[in-house]
């Protein structure tokens, strides 16, 4: 389903990106200095290797060619090339000129064996270079990736609620599970592959000049041209890759929705829509993904043509100069082997390139949220409240989700340690905003508000909600055994402080009728237990927390009546020297309150006990009627 107000995830600018991600490297620096060396290494044994064994064809190409030149035994060199040469075979008496070829000496294979031998040495020593150097490089990715996530996770828990209001959770998950892990793989293959290459291509490129200036000026030439084809053809898949993953976030956060509300969706009929609307994201995704792979896989068969064209070239050319004596034929081997090697880099890079774009499209949506605004900072200095037991004061608070918009305008309100204040009022009065803000989910825009008369943005957040206990309407559970989800309130609990929680909350009255007891295992969505069951857990949870302030956000409403009472009775003994901030709709529950506050459209209208506020026949005393008169009154 389309998701509004999903971020716009278009890629601000590759190199920046590139860099800052690299950048992440920078605490392992010792270990990229001793992987750039072990590259180093295997690379140039690597390189040398053909340049070696070009020496053995030369030993087997002499001796065959010496041992069937017309002349007899004991003829030297030069006399061989003046008598060639003698004959009117100028180009054969070239071609000797540049070999040593001994009339009547055949192939000398214990030299053969021996170039044999020191190739095999460097072709082992470059695999146990290149073994040490991906070791080590799969070590430091890994550990700058767990970093990346751990940075991630830390992050979130220091944005505010505004930011999570405004994301989907199913975009933000994809950013933080598929995208981490999309620049992992990213990360881990092209950085070895990448390392390898360039240092590849600046060894061979050495060796080939060092060989034949003119055969290498040739193998160059294809360089620009592929240098043009990877820019083109991955300027052109970039944005397909930034749409992949921007697709990638809106049909996770489809999914994530429609999973939660699948029995809401099933009950009212709407499994076609929800699924033709899936089929909708799902082709965008698939068309973004098969237009960034299809485009960018167009890389490599570009540059291998352009390495076959180069391969002609050097064979021709370095033919020509072996018959007319100005290159040996080993050394012609030796070449085509680096022009093959040569454009095998090249290509390995192209085959990086959409890699490195789709691991770099996915580390600007990590990075945008890591660049997120925080919620602000906690004081250095902890400003402890009084000793008093949870006297709370709102002083002309004032707060608005949109600047145009205010959504508490001036409240003030006070409320005694031990009282029960209730908070009623049509949906959209401000209630669960109030009690956000005393959480401090939300900072506010004018006022303060203080508890036991400290300020609590003087407070740290820790410190503040440590003092508070707070049950909501919508339960939250954890995979775990009841016994854990209780002690949630409090890590430092004991048994036996766990099970007088159960006790007081009545979760103990149904516990013992599930298999395990205590110890029986619920999922995050409680299955096992019903949802009246998961709001008594949940009221546990709280009440082991000994609050000195009880947040009860409509707590009851998923309860039976006789639970409801049950939960009454064991809240009362609970309110005693606490502060108790009850939200509620069904106003039978909160008769009793110690003060009732009425607020409409952000303001305190009324407030004081159940009976004073029906006496004066005001705006509680409407709410009143309307729930309890008869169906067809006029509300």
């Amino acid at each position: 389903m389309p998701v509004p107000g999903a971020p716009e995830t278009k890629a601000k600018s590759f190199k920046p990106s590139l860099k800052r991600l690299l950048g992440r490297l920078r605490p392992h620096r010792m270990q990229v200095g001793l992987i750039v060396t072990l590259v180093t290494v295997s690379v140039v044994l690597n390189t040398l290797g053909p340049y070696i064994l070009g020496r053995a064809t030369n030993l087997i190409f002499d001796g065959v060619v010496g041992k069937n030149l017309p002349f007899p035994p004991g003829t030297t060199r030069d006399e061989a090339i003046a008598g060639v040469r003698a004959s009117g075979q100028d180009t054969f008496a070239d071609m000797l000129g540049a070999m040593n070829a001994v009339p009547g000496v055949g192939v000398d294979f214990d030299a053969v064996g021996r170039v044999l031998v020191l190739v095999l040495a460097l072709y082992i020593g470059a695999a146990i270079f290149g073994w040490l150097q991906a070791f080590l490089l799969n070590l430091v990715i890994n550990r700058t990736v767990k970093q990346l996530r751990a940075d991630v996770e830390d992050k979130i828990h220091r944005l505010p609620l505004r930011y999570f209001d405004s994301t989907p959770r199913g975009d933000l998950l994809s950013r933080v599970t598929n995208d981490v892990d999309n620049v992992s793989q990213s990360l881990q293959q092209t950085m070895s592959q990448l390392l390898t290459s360039v240092f590849s291509v600046l060894g061979i490129l050495i060796v080939m000049f060092w060989i034949s200036p003119l055969l290498a000026v040739i193998a160059l030439l294809t360089v620009p041209a592929a240098v043009v084809v990877t820019a083109q053809i991955a300027k052109r898949s970039k944005p397909h890759f930034v749409d992949q993953w921007k697709y990638t976030g809106i049909v996770n956060a489809q999914v994530e929705e429609a999973y939660t509300g699948h029995e809401i969706v099933t009950a009212f009929g709407r499994v076609a829509e929800v699924g033709a609307e899936f089929d909708r994201r799902n082709e965008q995704l698939y068309q973004s993904s098969f237009k960034a792979q299809f485009i960018s896989g167009l890389i490599m068969p570009a540059i291998m043509f352009l390495g076959n064209l180069n391969f002609v070239l050097v064979a021709l050319v370095g033919g020509i100069r072996v018959a007319t004596g100005n290159l040996s034929l080993g050394d012609v081997q030796a070449f085509i082997q680096y022009s093959r090697q040569f454009s095998q880099p090249l290509t390995q890079i192209g085959a990086m390139a959409n890699l490195l774009q789709s691991g770099v499209a996915s580390a600007e949506r990590i990075f945008e949220i890591l660049d997120a605004e925080e919620q602000g900072k906690d004081p250095v200095e902890f400003a402890a409240p009084g000793e008093g037991r949870g006297r709370v004061e709102f002083d002309h608070v004032s707060f608005r989700y949109d600047p145009e918009t205010p959504v508490l305008d001036g409240l003030s309100l006070v409320a005694e340690p031990g009282h029960v204040v209730a908070i009623v009022g049509p949906t959209g009065a401000g209630k669960t905003t109030l009690v956000n803000l005393l959480m401090r989910f939300y900072e506010l825009d004018s006022g303060a508000i203080r508890i036991d008369g400290a300020d609590i943005t003087a407070m740290t957040r820790d410190a503040l909600r440590d003092r508070m206990g707070m049950v909501l309407q919508d339960t939250w559970l954890f995979r775990g055994t009841i016994r854990e989800n209780i002690a949630y309130g409090n890590e430092h609990a004991t048994e036996a402080e766990i099970l007088a929680a159960a006790r007081d909350a009545y979760v103990d009255r149904f516990v013992h009728a599930l298999p395990e007891g205590y110890d029986t295992v619920i999922d995050e969505e409680g299955s096992g237990v019903s949802a009246g069951e998961k709001q008594l857990i949940t009221i546990a949870r709280a009440f082991l927390a000994k609050p000195s302030i009880l947040i009860l956000d409509e707590a009851t409403s998923s309860v039976d009546t006789r639970t409801e009472l049950l939960v009454q009775q064991a809240t009362a003994a609970l309110r005693r020297d606490r502060t108790s901030f009850v939200i509620a709709h069904r106003l039978s529950t909160i008769r009793d309150a110690d003060l009732i506050v009425v607020m409409e459209k952000g303001t305190i209208v009324e407030q004081g006990t159940h009976h004073e506020l029906l006496e004066r026949r005001g705006a509680y005393y409407r709410l009143y009627n309307a729930q309890f008169a008869a169906a067809t009154a006029q509300v």
